[in-house]
């Protein structure tokens, strides 16, 4: 009887334990799916001519004389958002964090089955930037501009916008752009270091190159291009952008020369003055602090801890705003839900680049055995990660509205995102030209969903209460960026691994229970 009474609760523990498996596996999230959908979005933002393996089958060539009125070669590269100029200083943040991205997480990104289609994305982007980099104090900086591209909403194979290009040089120069096209070339070249050394010792030239000319004629780069001022103005400067440059050259050459600079100027440039509660494609502070940072693993770096520590100490800053850990007054804000929210105006860049800080972050809290010290408390690596996976979570769906930001995940999704291509019917499908403003009249205003989807774009995402209203004029909500998905690359890789490590440990432990 008592034999009988044993088995009983066990059988009962088991189904407990089955039904437990199912509720989480149900509720939680396919960060593996959610990383192959983002990298497929690159490929729906390719300008050019696109290859024989394009997956984006709604996409066909454009821009394909892009550079001709200015005699060079400007084929290639991606478009920022939903219109169809290529801005050089987002588009090269977008690369330096992909490629972070694949040097942080190569492994788990690898053991999702999208390692080739990472490196592709990097490479579409860098094969640009040697075609944009003529001489070594030359930079072609944007070709199309706002003005006339906003006027029109046209499929990008339609476009009859000016294609004239904008440059950088010695009479026009721009530290900030330089500086993080070097920094995304220098941080591309470790990335195909083993796989195309060729490649890589190719894309260090240029890097090195690129460094020199934006630190020694230095300038911001919309004072030379009065055209990006109201796209793409660099508030912060250019002095993030040669430290941020410096760091990555430093990794990739490991060159003494590169780290005397983010040393000798950590005071003069801010890297240890400038206490950041935001990371993007302008502000590249934080990004630096925690580069800095993680030096302090290596022995050979003892000699400069002093100034490595104060690195630090503003990286522990940033992340402590981001857990709320700070002074009231300096802390990200949260909405409701618990989304850091930045600014009205695309907030999910900011997230989703917060969620990547944090995550390696909280990888290099657990490889130091370190806790993060902020006002509000000590914090462990645990801690650090669970804020990240809650922002991530959010993204994908745990949110007041059930709502995926990350457009093509889940069963429901934003399906009016502002973006002339998704919204306008493919051009594989029909071929019939779309005027300027045809597209306007005819596409724009519908009130159905976009006839393609642009998967993996993750759009701008709710207000300051948790609110989202799908509406493609609403452009502050629904226009997504390449700088919005690139930091998820990692993240989701990251999330991945850990998703899998779980299911494994959940299997141990109901076989240990059903050999019972």
């Amino acid at each position: 009887m008592e034999e009988k009474k044993k088995k009983t609760q066990w059988h009962n523990l088991l189904l407990l334990l089955l039904t437990l498996n199912i509720f989480t596996t149900a509720g939680a999230f396919d960060y593996s799916d959610a990383l192959t959908k983002s990298l497929l979005y690159f490929e729906s933002q390719r300008s050019g001519r696109l290859p024989y393996n394009q997956r984006v089958t709604w996409r066909d060539h454009s821009g394909l004389t892009d550079g001709l009125e200015q005699g060079v070669d400007l084929v290639g590269g991606y478009y920022d958002a939903g219109d169809h100029v290529k801005f050089g200083l987002p588009m090269a943040f977008t690369v330096t964090m992909l490629s972070w991205s694949v040097i942080e997480y190569r492994q788990q990104i690898a053991a999702a089955g999208e390692l080739e289609h990472a490196m592709e994305a990097i490479k579409w982007g860098t094969d640009y930037f040697i075609k944009a980099h003529t001489s070594p104090n030359l930079l072609w900086a944007e070709v199309g501009d706002g003005g006339t591209d906003h006027y029109c909403w046209q499929r990008p194979e339609d476009m009859t916008t000016s294609r004239q290009a904008y440059k950088i040089d010695e009479k026009n120069p721009g530290s900030d752009l330089a500086g993080e096209s070097a920094a995304a070339m220098a941080a591309a070249a470790l990335v195909f270091k083993e796989s195309n050394p060729h490649y890589s010792h190719l894309l260090l030239h240029h890097a090195q190159q690129l460094f020199e000319f934006g630190d020694k004629y230095r300038e911001k780069y919309d004072w030379s291009l009065g055209v990006v001022k109201s796209y793409y103005a660099s508030v912060s400067g250019f002095k993030d952008e040669l430290l941020w440059a410096a760091l990555w050259l430093y990794k990739a050459t490991d060159n003494e020369e590169y780290l005397k600079y983010v040393i000798n100027k950590a005071n003069s440039f801010g890297g240890i003055g400038w206490a950041m509660t935001e990371f993007s494609w302008d502000v590249k502070f934080a990004g630096c602090q925690l580069l800095a940072s993680k030096l302090l693993l290596e022995e050979k770096h003892k000699k400069h801890s002093h100034i490595l520590k104060l690195y630090k100490s503003k990286a522990d800053y940033y992340m402590c705003s981001c857990l709320n850990k700070n002074t009231a007054a300096k802390n990200v804000e949260l909405t409701p839900a618990g989304l850091l929210y930045v600014r009205r105006w695309n907030n999910m860049q900011y997230v989703s680049a917060a969620s990547f800080l944090l995550t390696v972050y909280s990888d290099f809290l657990k490889t130091s055995n370190g806790k993060l010290s902020c006002h509000g408390g000590t914090v462990g690596y645990e801690e650090v990660l669970s804020f990240a996976k809650s922002q991530v979570d959010y993204i994908l769906g745990s949110n007041p509205l059930n709502m995926s930001y990350l457009v093509g995940y889940g069963p429901k999704y934003p399906q009016r995102v502002h973006h002339r291509g998704a919204s306008v019917e493919s051009y594989r499908e029909n071929k019939g030209f779309i005027g300027c403003t045809q597209g306007y009249d005819s596409w724009y205003a519908r009130e159905e969903p976009n006839p393609n989807v642009l998967v993996g774009a993750l759009v701008g995402g709710p207000d300051c209460k948790d609110n989202f209203v799908d509406r493609r004029d609403n452009y502050m909500q629904t226009e997504a960026c390449t700088y919005n998905t690139a930091p998820l690359v990692g993240v989701f890789a990251k999330f991945s691994e850990l998703e899998v490590q779980e299911n494994v440990d959940q299997g141990q432990n109901l076989d240990l229970v059903a050999s019972y």
